[in-house]
């Protein structure tokens, strides 16, 4: 007796969760830095990315962060964009941004670390 068995072939989607657009590590957050959720917009045929970075601290503050862009399967797009760092000054605020020019870019996760 044979089995046969016949299925439905569906799209995969890597389960990426958008509501979680901002990664810090636990650091920076007692460093008293608060971070906007980034916000997605089409820059001449690219897509940007752009976040608000807030140091509530009367110290100044050095932050390395690093943009993901991933496409609406939720798989990372290349080329990755190396780390970059930023230094904010006490009790004051910065817009950090990144360009990709994959238009296939879907959404975006900001992760920051000390």
């Amino acid at each position: 007796m044979g089995l046969a068995l016949v299925g439905c072939s569906t799209p995969q989607k890597i389960a990426l969760n958008t509501q979680q657009t901002v990664v810090m590590e636990s650091p920076v957050l007692t460093a008293g830095i608060i971070a906007d959720k980034p916000t997605i917009a089409d820059a001449s045929g690219r897509k940007s990315a752009a976040s608000v970075l807030s140091n509530s601290q009367m110290t100044p503050v050095t932050v390395h962060y690093r943009f993901y862009w991933y496409d609406a399967q939720g798989l990372d797009l290349l080329p990755f964009q190396p780390p970059r760092t930023i230094t904010l000054a006490p009790a004051s605020t910065a817009t950090i941004y990144s360009l990709m020019g994959n238009l296939d870019a879907d959404s975006v996760r900001l992760y920051l670390y000390l």
